[in-house]
């Protein structure tokens, strides 16, 4: 009798002890589930990253270059315009569409007949204002096919579509609207962040 009272205590500890044992895996099986679940939930530092400012550094971008930047996933053109090119500029009204950029396709401080915050510096997204092809960049030597007129701009082969180097619309071509000016600023000599503006901007267009 003594003997079936212990091993009655034994099986309760054992089933006690499964119980237990039962909950913990259970536990920490649903744990391990929902990792993964409110891992998704939270944005990576990638995703984050795709919609922030980005930073070029353009101090060895000479006269008649341009280079291109990423940000959320659009080519942006930094184009540093020669004196020639920048004094050209004014005396384009004719041939474009919008000279004075009244359609909103760039902040208030770059609109200006340079459509830019410093004359010398063109910053654009380089998609075309048609259809979102991209188009080339054309010197004022390479006119070949453009006119004897052209001054260097921006040339979209896919339906003809042409910008000045302000990325101003000209009339007559299938794209509505003057390349988009994105939201930048200088935040040094050298370094422009792309996607984020401030107050400072606006001394910045005088300068």
């Amino acid at each position: 009798m003594q003997d079936g009272g212990q091993s009655g205590d034994i099986d309760k500890k054992r089933r006690h002890f499964l119980t237990a044992a039962a909950t913990v895996v259970g536990g920490a099986g649903a744990l391990a589930t929902a990792i993964p679940f409110v891992s998704a939930l939270s944005p990576s530092a990638k995703t984050k990253a795709i919609g922030g400012p980005v930073e070029a550094d353009i101090s060895g971008l000479k006269p008649g270059e341009m280079q291109i930047e990423k940000w959320r996933g659009k080519p942006v053109w930094i184009l540093r315009r020669s004196e020639e090119s920048v004094a050209e500029l004014s005396g384009m009204s004719d041939m474009l569409r919008d000279p004075d950029s009244e359609v909103e396709q760039q902040p208030e401080y770059a609109k200006n007949e340079y459509r830019s915050v410093k004359p010398e510096y063109l910053v654009v997204v380089g998609l075309c204002t048609h259809l979102g092809c991209s188009p080339k960049y054309r010197t004022k030597d390479d006119s070949e096919g453009l006119g004897a007129d052209w001054k260097g701009g921006f040339f979209c082969p896919c339906h003809g579509s042409k910008f000045d180097l302000a990325g101003r619309v000209y009339k007559g071509v299938p794209a509505p609207a003057n390349l988009m000016v994105p939201k930048y600023q200088f935040i040094s000599e050298s370094i422009i962040l792309i996607g984020e503006d401030s107050v400072g901007n606006d001394a910045g267009a005088s300068s």
